[in-house]
């Protein structure tokens, strides 16, 4: 059985910054996965995520990534599109990150990597909240998340009782 290690990566006091850390945050409120899938909140955590990437098989990386789309875009980069992109220096954490991805050459155990961001709006502004463009595309984003984890062979399960925000909710099969 492959190991899936989801990471959502980003700055959350810099708004859109921290829309990968936001998707963990709610997939964690939502969804239950076996033991070979776990998800990460990486925040900037960079170099310090070495180990945590060398035990990967499979890494979905989720982030904000500027591609020079219309803000709200969902991006998806593999394979050799990611240094590419990465080393635009779309943030510091991303660069650190690259970097982390390559030491892993060195412990012989490259995961094979997918990047799902999404275009910022707004990355610049000292705020915790997503700006209202890229909140909305959490979901569709966490669609995408599960539908790669499918197709590396992983599971989820959807939770009967959600955790929002430190209370317990009764999930009614809505």
């Amino acid at each position: 059985m492959s190991h899936i290690v989801i990471l959502g990566i980003g700055n959350i006091l810099f708004c859109d910054e921290g829309f990968g850390v936001r998707v963990i945050e709610k997939m964690n409120d939502l969804y239950e996965f076996p033991e070979n899938v776990r998800q990460v909140d990486g925040g900037v955590l960079g170099m310090n995520l070495l180990g945590l990437m060398s035990e990967a098989d499979h890494l979905i990386v989720i982030d904000a990534v500027r591609n020079g789309s219309p803000a709200g875009t969902l991006i998806r980069l593999a394979g050799t599109e990611i240094p590419a992109r990465v080393r635009a220096k779309n943030s510091l954490h991303q660069v650190d990150f690259l970097e982390a991805l390559t030491l892993c050459q060195a412990l012989d155990n490259i995961p094979q990597t997918i990047i799902l961001g999404i275009e910022p709006q707004d990355i610049d502004s000292l705020k915790t909240e997503l700006s209202p463009l890229i909140e909305k595309q959490i979901d569709p984003m966490i669609a995408r998340v599960l539908r790669e984890v499918s197709a590396l062979g992983g599971s989820f399960k959807k939770r009967s009782i959600v955790h929002v925000s430190g209370h317990t909710i009764q999930d009614c099969g809505n």
